[in-house]
């Protein structure tokens, strides 16, 4: 069907590296998840694991399983045949969406995990200021962690294909197919215009909260560590 509808001109070498790069892809996770499991296995065994540490171990490795159980869904989608469908063939952007958010979590947990174990945790005072930068941080954790979702969205539907200028969409600071279906609620998640002027926005958005998060944390007396952590937050936000 994909031959057919889109890509009826392909060579077999245009093949292959498409080929290889979709079973690199689950051979590296595959691996992944053999080089946590494993080892985790082992220190189990050993007894070296506390007992919040082996709830922690098994939500992980929950976590890494659900993960490769997620990109066998979302690839699923494509390969299913859509006989009222003259669209291309294409996964679903909702599974997508899913199998990033779900390849995020995971990233984060064993990197929070991981510096718990390897770096001791500062003594800080719970002042006023303090409380409100840590506020602030989780604030901004989620813009981008939805920020990455939206971008998933806009790869679902090739909505990046839709407008290539900037800052206006066209001519236009707000485009006339932007509520264009029906439910309006379908536009969010379904419209190729709204999906990638809400990335846009998002975007931002989270620049801007990473530039003001760092502005708010020069006030404020920080361990060299933090400091250094939300100084490289900034510089990866202005370089992404």
């Amino acid at each position: 069907t994909v031959f057919n509808s889109l890509n009826h001109d392909m060579t077999l070498t245009e093949f292959k590296f498409i080929w290889y790069m979709e079973y690199s892809h689950r051979m590296w996770g595959r691996v992944v998840g053999l080089a946590y499991i494993l080892p985790a296995t082992y220190f189990w065994r050993k007894g070296w694991l506390s007992r919040p540490m082996k709830g922690c171990v098994l939500a992980l490795c929950g976590l890494v399983c659900f993960q490769g159980l997620l990109g066998w869904y979302m690839v699923k989608s494509g390969l299913e045949e859509k006989p009222d469908s003259y669209d291309i063939p294409r996964v679903s952007q909702y599974r997508l969406a899913a199998h990033l958010g779900s390849a995020l979590v995971l990233y984060s947990a064993s990197l929070w995990t991981g510096l718990s174990l390897l770096l001791p945790r500062h003594k800080l005072p719970e002042t006023h200021q303090f409380l409100r930068l840590r506020q602030y941080a989780h604030g901004t954790t989620a813009l981008i962690f939805l920020t990455a979702l939206s971008g998933a969205f806009v790869a679902g539907l090739d909505a990046g294909l839709v407008y290539n200028s900037f800052p206006k969409m066209g001519d236009r600071w707000i485009p006339d197919d932007l509520l264009a279906f029906s439910p309006m609620l379908r536009n969010i998640f379904e419209n190729p215009t709204t999906v990638q002027f809400d990335h846009r926005i998002l975007g931002i958005a989270s620049v801007t909260a990473v530039t003001a998060l760092y502005l708010f944390s020069r006030k404020i007396p920080l361990p060299r560590r933090t400091r250094m952590a939300v100084t490289s937050l900034l510089a990866v936000a202005c370089m992404q």
